[in-house]
């Protein structure tokens, strides 16, 4: 297991950093990581990601890992890893993004749904899966699919409203090793969540 992938186990939460522009991110990782959370996520979807990933991975200096959300594909996986990703969130499964991220030694979280997708996820070599979409589904859903894939470790994320209201159901049903991720910024205009500065 790799430092990465341990940290992100043991701390239980990956903070998802999405914006419509790249203003404030450098700001918003340094609160997250005073505030104690190990492991932020920058989406592809946000301008200037990888520029950001990169500023953020230098700047770090063991205060907190980097990662890329939204990878779709091997390409983006890779100048992901160049621009100093270290774990790689994808909204579904695609196989080569996972040999990119393994080639390089990185922790890959696909997006997957249905247990046939969970267990090809796993046999390719992700290292976590996320059940997405998740919020329509409910806890009941990574029960029931916990039950016959105990080995497989699962990840889901809440909405904002969800956190708040729902975490504890959504952890008691999936156990204690699915992670929680939060989201750090809707892209409504005006609307941040409590973590953002």
């Amino acid at each position: 297991m790799t430092d990465t992938l341990t940290s992100i186990l043991e701390s239980g939460l990956v903070a998802i950093i999405r914006s419509d522009r790249p203003q404030g991110l450098f700001e918003t990782a340094n609160a997250l990581a005073d505030g104690g959370v190990k492991a932020l996520e920058i989406t592809l979807t946000t301008p200037g990601a990888l520029e950001a990933i990169s500023n953020l991975a230098t700047a770090s200096k063991g205060k907190f890992i980097v990662g890329a959300g939204s990878v779709l594909d091997g390409e983006s996986a890779r100048a992901a890893i160049l621009s100093g990703a270290e774990f790689l969130v994808m909204p579904n499964l695609n196989t080569g993004a996972i040999e990119v991220a393994k080639r390089y030694g990185k922790v890959v979280c696909p997006g997957a749904l249905t247990p046939t997708e969970i267990v090809t996820a796993q046999q390719a070599g992700a290292d976590i899966i996320k059940i997405f979409p998740a919020s329509s589904l409910g806890p009941e859903y990574i029960k029931a699919v916990r039950a016959p894939l105990p080995q497989i470790r699962l990840m889901r994320p809440p909405g904002i409203d969800e956190r708040v209201v729902n975490a504890g159901r959504w952890r008691s049903e999936g156990e204690r090793r699915h992670l929680l991720r939060q989201p750090t910024r809707d892209r409504r205009e005006g609307h941040r969540s409590p973590f953002a500065p």
